[in-house]
């Protein structure tokens, strides 16, 4: 993947920091995933922030640690 140096405004990148130690990632990592959640959120403006945040974090998670969905009305006939 090739990169691009931008100019970003310093408290962007401060917010960023902090946003990126809690979650993780590095602080390019963390504004590409804000602007992957933005992008997605002009695309589906119905849709919350934090749901598509949620469902582009779950994307990223590897497959083999996923948990099966499992309908309440299903799990209510199992138990």
């Amino acid at each position: 993947m090739s990169t691009i140096s931008v100019r970003i405004d310093e408290s962007l990148v401060d917010a960023a920091r902090a946003a990126a130690k809690a979650e993780f990632r590095t602080v390019q990592g963390q504004v590409e995933f804000w602007a992957k959640v933005g992008r997605a959120a002009l695309d589906n403006p119905d849709l919350p922030a934090s749901f598509i945040a949620e469902s582009l974090m779950s994307l990223a998670e590897p497959h083999e640690d996923a948990t099966p969905f499992t309908p309440r009305s299903t799990a209510a006939v199992q138990a």
